[in-house]
């Protein structure tokens, strides 16, 4: 039972010598052998951040017998992704000694899905906010636009042709932000879609850019479908491509990047552009937040709101001077 467990399961001694580990327990630390972990230390495999914690917790388990019930914390897989996982640690007598008996689940998809649900109620509160801001602003300005035509009808002026066009801009930025805070106002149908196709289109759409800025397309595990809305994925992919290009000042370099990993199509997008600040980082997608001056941010809005509603997640790491990388990942089918 213990060998067939789905729960990872260790028999620990002092400074985490692994003396047994099942099956599950490879699984979860991507390794091949037991080779690879058998008398090696647990701490091998653990942040090096937690360990003073981990310790003192094994220390209570061999010498005070004390079982410790779930707590969260993070290891590291041979690959060097840090995953979070629960774990339960209980003393165990064999013969005349003690050894601590640690039951590790990976609850990474749990805490991605929780992060989803937030991010996605943060969203779904931001947009409503943000319609009703709308629907406020845009009747008064739709009147004011409504006057302005007769007036220039019975008096034409230059001037009122620039307030005219600038009254175009506010509605249409109003629109866009009605849009992106409430995107099933566009009923389109879930349709079988090929991620890697609709991305080589959507990077054909920028071919006028590539004297200035270099576009590095790299395409693995092509052919891997989702379940989505087109349209609404096309556009969340050229604003994508668009941000990094602005994001360049001169010349550079944009890698886009394209792969499936366990369920899901990974899709990477780096700019070598002039980056983002850290405090700035948790902000993008937020609607009228925008590091670019005359940015409204809604383009990020839209992408971030449109994978959330495929079931997706998306990331961003950055540092400013070397550029920015946008790290979406979307489910199959």
């Amino acid at each position: 039972m213990i060998e067939n467990s789905l729960n990872s399961i260790f028999i620990l001694g002092e400074e985490g010598k692994i003396y047994y580990c099942n099956k599950a327990s490879l699984k979860l630390l991507k390794l091949t052998s037991f080779e690879e972990i058998l008398h090696n230390s647990l701490y091998n495999f653990i942040p090096t951040y937690i360990h003073v914690v981990c310790k003192e917790r094994l220390n209570n388990v061999l010498h005070k017998q004390q079982a410790i019930d779930y707590i969260e914390a993070q290891m590291i897989r041979k690959d060097g992704e840090i995953i979070d996982v629960e774990v339960k640690t209980t003393p165990l007598k064999m013969g005349e000694e003690y050894y601590a008996q640690v039951v590790i689940q990976d609850i990474s998809n749990r805490k991605l899905a929780m992060r989803l649900l937030h991010e996605k109620e943060r969203l779904a509160s931001l947009g409503q906010m943000a319609a009703s801001i709308v629907h406020e602003v845009k009747n008064p300005l739709t009147t004011v636009k409504g006057f302005l035509q007769l007036l220039k009808r019975d008096h034409p002026h230059e001037y009122l042709n620039t307030v005219d066009s600038e009254l175009d801009k506010a509605l249409s930025i109003l629109h866009s932000l009605l849009f992106v805070s409430k995107p099933d106002l566009l009923e389109e149908p879930l349709l079988e879609i090929d991620v890697s196709k609709k991305i080589e289109s959507t990077v054909l759409l920028f071919q006028d850019k590539q004297d200035y800025v270099k576009l590095e397309l790299h395409i693995k595990d092509a052919g891997r479908k989702i379940e989505g809305k087109r349209n609404s994925l096309l556009k969340a992919f050229f604003n994508l491509i668009k941000n990094a290009i602005e994001a360049i000042s001169e010349k550079g370099t944009i890698t886009i990047e394209h792969y499936y990993q366990n369920g899901w199509i990974h899709v990477k997008v780096t700019d070598t552009g002039i980056g983002v600040a850290e405090e700035q980082l948790r902000m993008l997608g937020t609607p009228f937040f925008s590091t670019k001056e005359k940015g409204t941010g809604l383009g990020l809005t839209q992408v971030y709101a449109t994978i959330y509603d495929h079931g997706g997640d998306i990331c961003v790491q950055s540092e400013l001077g070397k550029g920015t990388t946008f790290h979406v990942k979307l489910p199959t089918k």
